[in-house]
């Protein structure tokens, strides 16, 4: 249910697998989705590794943080053991229709419609009625139908008081970009945005531009993003970002659901994948690596096991992601309640000698690229970052709610 890069990838690895598979979607595809654009290097091994190759990609390297105060930090892009040294840029609309295509061409049988009315069983959900009357039934359900799963709610995998909850806007905009930027924005006197807004190659000479926001279980604050995006794009030109006033063009906004708080990734033969199983990191926001690899995952679950794939994936889920959402998603719900505190922290990480010292432990930590990264002072750096983090949030409750989940 749901063929973005999280279902189709899935279905993809299934038909190849000899699978019969049902790739269900309400959209009619292309289809645009508020996104940055950003396939991280985990996601590139993925399609590298499927033997996917995603024409009209731009290859992007390293990454510019920018501070509240307009200093500057370059965090280095470095091949890991495991990835490549650099990400893609392509717009979802593309990349989303490219995915989905191949799965098609592997075997997999599209189905327009939305759901409707699940469909139980002995085992539990097994399937949906679509708007138009389809009815689907499978021996394993996936869902990757994103944030506000509909697959999620029907098999009671999640707890709408526990989520940690996240809101962006995007817009594209008539400027070229050639290096990403996240830009820690303060839009009100030493009261950092509880999140952050970014600047990221675009398609055909245009560049992607938006702002994101976290607000834990509260989703009120999501008109934040939308109400504070022309306020945003003024910073951009007043620190030399932007060279002009353009006009931003194709606004989208969209839910995002962070850290694995919440949310049980799987259960009597329901499988949640991606933004439903709330994968999306929950310091910068990176989202489309993890549909892709807990995809991947869920497939070769099933393949390997069809009857015991919820036990396997939810281990692989936990091997691949619990070290470090554990500490992200609590250090996440520490900060937020205190955008000074924020604001302090960001104008001093990027001081010139602190950014600078920590650059490369801070893009391997930052972007989830701890196992896999090879020996390095940058490594090093990421795994002293990691046990202070693990220290400093053993005992909050988000931690404990995600051992909880996942029965440790």
């Amino acid at each position: 249910m749901g063929a973005g890069p999280a279902g189709s990838i899935a279905a993809l690895v299934l038909a190849r697998g000899g699978a019969r598979v049902a790739l269900v979607d309400k959209a009619t595809f292309p289809r645009d989705k508020a996104c940055g654009d950003l396939l991280g290097p985990r996601g590139v091994q993925v399609l590298d590794d499927l033997g996917v190759t995603v024409a009209g990609s731009h290859t992007v390297g390293d990454m510019v943080v920018v501070g509240p105060t307009g200093r500057r930090v370059s965090l280095p892009s470095a091949p890991g053991l495991t990835y490549p040294g650099y990400g893609m840029a392509i717009p979802r609309a593309e990349l989303d229709t490219f995915i989905r295509d191949e799965a098609l061409a592997a075997g997999a049988v599209s189905f327009h419609g939305q759901a409707v009315q699940p469909l139980h069983g002995e085992r539990g959900l097994e399937g949906f009625e679509l708007d138009n009357g389809v009815r689907l039934r499978g021996d394993n359900l996936i869902g990757a139908d994103g944030a506000t799963s509909r697959v999620a709610e029907a098999a009671g995998l999640v707890d709408h008081h526990q989520v940690m909850w996240g809101f962006a806007v995007r817009s594209y905009i008539d400027q070229p970009v050639a290096v990403p930027h996240i830009v820690l924005w303060e839009h009100s006197p030493r009261r950092a945005l509880p999140g952050y807004g970014w600047l990221f190659p675009g398609p055909q000479g245009h560049a992607n531009v938006g702002l994101g926001v976290g607000m834990l279980a509260d989703r009120t604050a999501a008109a934040l993003a939308s109400k504070l995006l022309p306020q945003f794009l003024a910073h951009l030109r007043s620190i030399g970002l932007l060279a002009a006033s353009p006009t931003p063009t194709s606004r989208r906004g969209g839910w995002l659901k962070m850290g694995m708080v919440g949310t049980r990734p799987a259960a009597a033969g329901v499988i949640l994948v991606g933004d439903a199983a709330g994968l999306v990191n929950p310091l910068q926001g990176e989202g489309i690596s993890q549909a892709l690899t807990s995809g991947r995952a869920a497939a070769h679950a099933i393949l390997a096991s069809p009857g015991t794939a919820t036990e396997i994936y939810t281990a692989q889920l936990a091997a691949d992601h619990l070290p470090y959402h554990r500490i992200a998603a609590a250090a996440q719900a520490m900060a937020l309640p205190h955008p000074t505190a924020i604001a302090v922290i960001e104008r001093a990480l990027t001081l010139p000698g602190v950014g600078h010292a920590l650059a490369s432990g801070w893009a391997i930590f930052w972007n989830e690229l701890l196992e896999g990264a090879p020996p390095s002072r940058g490594r090093t750096t990421a795994a002293v970052i990691t046990g202070i983090g693990r220290a400093a949030t053993t005992k909050t409750t988000i931690r404990r709610r995600i051992n909880d989940v996942f029965g440790q």
